[in-house]
């Protein structure tokens, strides 16, 4: 109670100090955003300016700071925690509908009078977002001020840039050449009119350089921005991370490497008769005010974005590879679960849930990191779709009811994420129903068959139906794009209700994306099952060419949490067929009791009698 006590003083004295560094300027109020100058999900510390004033720990989050008031915005995926996490900090929790994630705009332009001045760093700001922003604000008489970083003022120990070195991700597992993605970049560019491109996303940069790094937790990026022309291009980086023999090879490919802080002043610097492409939705407002007036700018998705989403045949093929060693390293995790539980020799928890699926992944081959951090909740801790158990508050595995587990691994050859519900000892049959209904939706969008360019957010419903039929929804977005040894996240086609049906979210060949429907009920349990999918032909007709999608997850589904008579003959013929294809792809990467887990797992379930 007093360590509660103690960090709730400390965010009072944060808050305080910030309101002191806005009075000196003469602002009226403080946005923060959950951002960096690269607009990543996954922030490095020097960014996580959000979390260091408020406490509240979520991936994503909205602080306004007034004179008199305090609002952190948020998502339903967040509301359970952050309500823990704000208590007692003088922070209210802002609950943002779904659908509306720039209600915190909105709240400035309803409580901001003409003349009043709002504050927000140019330097992580989005360009799009900081657009609807200064229009808003405008409409009203207030002004927005971008040319601060009160961050800078308040926080005294401010982590400086990360170190990690980068890395050259190689053959077999790089299968183009940073000299082919480059050319393919210039064409694009051309296409577009455009001489010049910047790349400010960490995961467009490292797939066009066949380069990776650790700057942050679990995505194998590196802090950096990027110049391309048609000729040459110049790689923004902080001194002393890329090796020698990494900056020889860029050499080689008509690559020069310059400081980190150079990105603006090259940008000021270019050619009056320049055109620069960029992407609006993926640089910050203060890398766009680097670019002087009277250049011409092209504003367009960046063309690698499209390039990344699209595996090769080849990538595709590590994948599948990656994907057995994942699905072996969870058999055996699955397996000493199971032996965990039902010996009593040993207490599980939800922090050793994560800490041995981790060590699992480390024994596979080409394992890297985690993808992103483990989840793993029982009971009410599953009804949080973005719950971490913590050396504080966490739950012990013990009793009736439900474990849902969300992982995922970086491997040289494909990143995976996968969700997994385990019954601990009897689940009710209310909750193998909730299962079985997600499981459901699951097999409705994995056998669905749709035209070529059909725009992803359509897919949603198709997942949510059988779930809609029991008069239950869910908060999130069902599906996400997947890198290659990349984000977990990425764009640009998601599979969600709440996003907008544009041309880039159009589904084409080699787009890997999670299908990931649930169910939560606040204070009881949750429930998602979730595997990653790969776009694969299907057929050609005279209406078109279709695609279907081609399962990559290879990890049995408990059938012990099931309601099998709520499975028409159809939904358990596709999941017979699924576990026979797990059985057959993993049994020659596992042994001993793994072996024998996998065996029972996916054993032909038979109908429900009538």
């Amino acid at each position: 109670m007093e360590t509660l006590h103690a960090s709730r003083s400390v965010i009072h004295q944060r808050i305080n100090a910030l309101r002191a560094a806005m009075q000196h300027h003469q602002l009226d109020a403080c946005l923060v955003p959950s951002s960096d100058p690269h607009l990543s999900e996954y922030l490095p510390e020097r960014w996580k300016g959000r979390e260091w004033l408020s406490g509240f720990t979520g991936s994503v989050g909205t602080l306004i700071v007034t004179a008199d008031f305090a609002g952190l915005w948020a998502d339903s995926r967040y509301w359970s925690q952050a309500e823990a996490e704000l208590a007692g900090t003088g922070i209210g929790l802002m609950k943002i509908p779904a659908g509306n994630s720039l209600q915190h705009i909105d709240w400035l332009a309803q409580h901001m009078t003409a003349g009043q001045v709002v504050a927000a760093d140019a330097a992580v700001l989005g360009l799009a977002g900081a657009r609807m922003l200064e229009q808003a604000l405008q409409a009203r008489g207030v002004v927005l001020r971008t040319d601060l970083d009160l961050l800078d003022q308040v926080w005294p120990e401010r982590p400086s840039l990360p170190l990690p070195p980068v890395y050259e991700h190689l053959p077999p597992h790089a299968t183009k050449t940073r000299a082919t993605k480059l050319t393919e970049l210039r064409a694009a560019m051309h296409a577009a009119g455009a001489g010049w491109h910047v790349l400010s996303t960490l995961d467009d940069i490292g797939y066009l350089f066949n380069l990776r790094g650790a700057d942050v937790n679990y995505n194998p990026i590196f802090v950096a921005h990027a110049l391309v022309g048609l000729h040459h291009a110049t790689l923004f980086v902080a001194a002393g991370k890329v090796p020698l023999e990494v900056t020889t090879a860029l050499a080689a490919d008509g690559v020069h490497v310059a400081p980190y802080a150079n990105a603006a002043n090259a940008l000021a610097a270019l050619p009056a008769d320049a055109v620069l492409l960029l992407d609006p939705r993926r640089i910050t407002l203060g890398l766009r005010q680097a670019v002087p007036a009277g250049i011409r700018v092209v504003e367009a998705i960046n063309p690698t974005t499209f390039a990344k989403s699209r595996k090769s045949d080849a990538e595709a093929a590590h994948v599948r590879a990656a994907m057995e060693q994942d699905g072996a390293a969870l058999c055996e995790f699955f397996a000493w679960l199971d032996a965990a539980l039902a010996s009593g020799s040993e207490v599980v928890t939800e922090l050793t849930i994560d800490e041995n699926i981790t060590a699992a992944r480390a024994r596979r081959p080409g394992f890297v990191c985690p993808s992103f951090g483990t989840i793993a909740g029982f009971n009410a801790n599953g009804a949080m779709p973005h719950y971490h158990a913590t050396p504080a508050a966490h739950a012990t595995i013990a009793g009736d009811g439900l474990l849902l587990i969300d992982s995922g691994g970086q491997y040289l050859g494909g990143t995976t994420d996968i969700t997994r519900i385990v019954p601990i000892g009897q689940p009710s049959a209310a909750q193998r129903r909730d299962v079985t209904l997600v499981l459901k939706g699951v097999i409705a969008l994995s056998s669905t068959q749709f035209p070529r360019g059909t725009r992803s957010p359509m897919l949603d419903a198709i997942a949510r139906a059988p779930i809609w039929s029991a008069g239950i929804d869910y908060g999130h977005g069902t599906g996400h794009g997947v890198g290659y040894f990349m984000n977990v996240h990425e764009g640009p086609q998601v599979i969600a209700a709440s996003a907008m049906p544009e041309p880039h979210t159009a589904m084409e060949p080699g787009m890997i994306t999670s299908i990931e429907p649930g169910i939560y009920r606040p204070g009881k349990w949750g429930v998602r099952v979730e595997n990653l999918v790969l776009n694969v032909p299907a057929m050609i007709t005279e209406f078109g060419e279709y695609l279907r999608f081609e399962t990559l997850t290879l990890c049995p589904i408990d059938s012990r949490c099931l309601d099998l008579a709520l499975l028409r003959s159809d939904e358990l013929a596709w999941l017979n067929a699924y576990h026979a294809t797990v059985r057959e792809r993993l049994l020659p990467h596992v042994s001993g009791a793994a072996q024998a887990w996998l065996e029972q797992r996916t054993e032909v379930l038979q109908a429900a009698p009538v």
